[in-house]
């Protein structure tokens, strides 16, 4: 079926301002006209994003940041597909930070593809009919008699047809079609879309070509490292930066004073160096001295035992969802269960430490080279920092080893600004160390939460509170340490209290890889678990009867657009598929034992099953993850979507089994991986995916198939030891 009658000329407005004018006659949208001949090879410029070349190769931009989720080959598939392009002739070149050009460029929450869809749908078809209306005006047809096959325009009558780049320049002078005129492909007809396809910078990383930002070379650039006080908070007093200048290779060593913005940068050293290796030796002779305040005292010990006394003491300090009278609901219980469940800070621990190149040209601009999920805010940041107009700052956005939420903040890249604003017209690249990029990261954060359910004489869940203890992170306007008040099931409780107290902190907390919902699954799925298990039920049969009667919720406008609301059909449908796949009732291998877990989060709904064993020593064997997700009525690339669901599985067991950031003396004591050791391959199970399609616009994958792996995990080992995981990492002493 079309989709023509969901486009509008408000839509195209809309278009205009998510992705760079979207064919809008404007300066920053250049049609532009050229001859096509042998004397005239350079390309036609249709859009912002799509170039056709004399010899129809087609260039389409990939706008957002490519850190590993697929993003910079899944949006030209979009446009690809609409454009009628021939797949072989692709090319796909990385954009530049350039908001007005580009709209939003992005990479994080999952925005990416519910950003996108429509509006790079709606650049391919535009693109498209212009090349279509070019070849009816050189033929002297009528646009009705055409239409397109893979790289041309094809008459129907006759079959003569023109190919793209026959036509490009002509089709760059037409009109912009009204996006009310525009058929978009009925999704029966796809051809690119659907079918899997690697990453377009797969063979590069095979061959260890330069993409990444610790790759980029310039002539004459030198090396930066950073030194700042591991505890999060301190001030500089002062340091030997004579010391470090004279040691082999450094070629200056300075003082860098903070913004007063934690986030983007503290105080610290800069020392600069002819390779990076000399300036980070360097650092050892710097003898800093900190202000640490009264942050050295802070540790997770102390803040643990802190968030037991508050939930010891009764009533919290705020109510933030209330609904019914929970207290009438504990007072008539026939049963009350209740928990306490923790979760410990965690770090992001990309491949590619955080790195940025800068260069202060000569006219005052600062040209930079960075690995960043959010370059316009760090754009943003830099130019503010420099006290300079935007305009005066060039964003080139390189591929990111990675980034998980790390690379969301953009510290390092306010950091190299100021180094390189001392070295004016050479070139700098600051290198984090790994033990930089661990000990100066922003956690997720850690939390504590006591859960109360109250049961009827029929095991009926009649209300839900948790006491919930977490952190004052300000006024940002993201906050990684709340709760949201409707977070699952507490919207469908008909007697709720969710109150919390807040810890002063300086430590820096942000997003990683499905936030919030990475620890609240662990926290909700797994109590829920336990109501199941007090009540003689399981889980799924618990989550039905939560959803029993609930009705869909409306679609709202939120940050990516038209956002739907819950759907408990859509919970149901993922439930039923994962509950088949793992065979859910039946008898399993001796010593294994299965767990289920749920979740809704970025718009995707994944319910996933997890088979455990424990070894002759008692540690924990995770052999078959079966997972069901329902993230829409299309899968663009289902070989990105294969690895970004293995990969959030993978990463969620990880983080259940044996990660953890321990805070001691105000500072992270993690600093490398023999002490934060990342899942490997012998911890890898088999994983089994699934989709479930719906009747909804498709949306991202890089991050709601993390959260219900952990409950499943934990689940599992509850059915199989009797013994309840209520605290992250796992302690194997529990099973011994």
């Amino acid at each position: 079926m079309s989709e023509a009658t969901t486009l509008s000329r408000r839509t195209l407005l809309k278009v205009s301002a998510l992705a760079g004018g979207g064919f809008a006659l404007s300066a920053t949208m250049p049609m532009v006209a050229r001859a096509v001949g042998a004397e005239a090879a350079a390309p036609a410029e249709l859009t912002a994003f799509v170039t056709i070349a004399p010899d129809n190769t087609i260039t389409i931009i990939g706008k957002n940041p490519e850190i590993g989720q697929g993003i910079k080959t899944s949006l030209p598939m979009i446009v690809a597909e609409e454009l009628d392009a021939d797949w072989d002739l692709v090319r796909i070149e990385m954009a530049d930070t350039n908001m007005a050009k580009y709209g939003p460029q992005l990479a994080g929450g999952s925005f990416s593809t519910p950003m996108n869809w429509m509006p790079m749908r709606q650049t391919g078809a535009t693109a498209r009919a212009m090349l279509i209306a070019a070849a009816a005006q050189k033929w002297g047809v009528p646009v009705a008699s055409l239409g397109t096959e893979p790289g041309k325009v094809v008459e129907k009558a006759s079959g003569r047809s023109a190919t793209y780049g026959e036509l490009a320049s002509l089709a760059a002078t037409m009109p912009v079609p009204d996006p009310e005129s525009l058929t978009l492909k009925d999704q029966a007809d796809f051809r690119i879309i659907g079918r899997a396809i690697g990453g377009i910078d797969s063979p590069k990383i095979v061959r260890g070509e330069p993409i990444f930002g610790v790759d980029t070379q310039l002539p004459g650039m030198v090396y930066a490292a950073y030194e700042r006080s591991p505890v999060f908070g301190a001030s500089l007093k002062g340091a030997d930066v004579e010391a470090a200048k004279a040691q082999p290779g450094v070629i200056d060593a300075f003082i860098v004073r903070g913004n007063g913005k934690a986030d983007e940068l503290v105080d610290g050293v800069a020392v600069v160096a002819s390779n990076w290796w000399l300036a980070n030796r360097a650092r050892s002779v710097l003898k800093p001295e900190w202000d640490n305040g009264e942050w050295a005292s802070h540790s997770t010990a102390g803040y643990a035992a802190r968030a037991k006394e508050l939930m010891d003491g009764g009533k919290a300090a705020q109510v933030f969802g209330e609904r019914g009278d929970m207290a009438a609901a504990l007072a008539s219980a026939a049963k009350v269960v209740t928990a306490d469940y923790a979760y410990p800070f965690l770090a992001h621990a990309a491949m590619e430490p955080m790195n940025c190149t800068a260069l202060m040209r000569e006219d005052g601009v600062m040209e930079m080279w960075a690995p960043s999920q959010t370059p316009q805010g760090g754009l943003a940041s830099v130019a503010e920092y420099l006290g300079v107009p935007p305009e005066k700052v060039i964003v080139h956005i390189t591929r990111m080893g990675g980034g998980f939420g790390r690379r969301l903040n953009n510290d390092y890249m306010v950091q190299v600004a100021a180094i390189a604003k001392e070295m004016p017209g050479t070139p700098v690249q600051l290198i984090w160390s790994r033990e930089d990029d661990v000990r100066s990261d922003f956690y997720r954060p850690a939390g504590w939460h006591r859960l109360t359910a109250s049961l009827d004489a029929d095991g009926k869940m009649t209300g839900l509170k948790d006491h919930f203890v977490t952190f004052d992170l300000g006024d940002s306007p993201f906050n990684p340490a709340l709760m949201a008040p409707d977070t699952f099931p507490a919207k469908l409780m008909d007697n709720l209290l969710l109150e919390q107290d807040m810890l002063r902190t300086a430590i820096p907390m942000g997003a990683l890889r499905a936030p919030n919902s990475n620890a609240l699954a662990f926290v909700t799925q797994s109590f829920l678990d336990e109501v199941a298990h007090e009540t003689g039920k399981d889980l799924p049969t618990l989550l039905m009867e939560i959803v029993e009667g609930a009705e869909t919720e409306p679609t709202t406008m939120g940050f990516t657009g038209p956002t739907p609301g819950f759907n408990p059909d859509r919970l149901r449908a993922v439930t039923r598929k994962v509950m088949d796949m793992a065979e859910w009732g039946k008898p399993v291998a001796d010593g294994h034992a299965l767990g289920f877990g749920y979740y809704w989060s970025h718009q995707g709904y994944f319910a996933e099953v997890v088979e455990v064993s424990l070894s002759d020593r008692k540690q924990v064997q995770v052999h078959n993850v079966w997972c069901a997700g329902d993230v829409g009525n299309q899968i663009i690339n289902p070989f990105g979507a294969l690895n970004q669901v293995q990969g959030s599985i993978i990463d969620g067991i990880g983080q259940a089994m044996q990660l953890a950031v321990e805070i001691e003396g105000g500072a992270a004591k993690q600093s490398n991986f023999h002490n934060y050791p990342l899942p490997r391959m012998p911890m890898t199970p088999q994983i089994h995916i699934e989709w479930v399609k719906s009747d909804h616009a498709p949306t991202g994958l890089g991050e709601p198939a993390l959260p219900p792996v952990i409950p499943a995990l934990t689940n599992a080992l509850f059915a199989l030891t009797g013994k309840r995981v209520r605290s992250l990492p796992i302690d194997t002493s529990l099973f011994a």
